[in-house]
């Protein structure tokens, strides 16, 4: 059960470092420079679903880290 567990949040945090590094960041210092930051935009499409799947990720990383103190007690 403990090896299962350690793959399992493995493989978890691979994933949420990869969808991390997937999402666009903001404007950054591009705003300092004269590049447009004041722009009002939604989430939509891909990009949504990767947010999502980014908070999914972090609340299984976080389940199964608790899980994993617990059996290790």
């Amino acid at each position: 059960m403990r090896l299962f567990l350690a793959i399992f949040q493995i493989i978890i945090s691979v994933l949420l470092v990869g969808a991390i590094l997937l999402q666009q960041r903001g404007t950054g210092l591009s705003a300092t420079f004269g590049g447009e930051g004041n722009v009002y935009r939604t989430k939509r499409g891909l990009e949504k679903m990767i947010f999502v799947a980014t908070i999914i990720l972090a609340f299984l990383f976080f389940g199964a880290a608790l899980v994993n103190i617990v059996f290790r007690v």
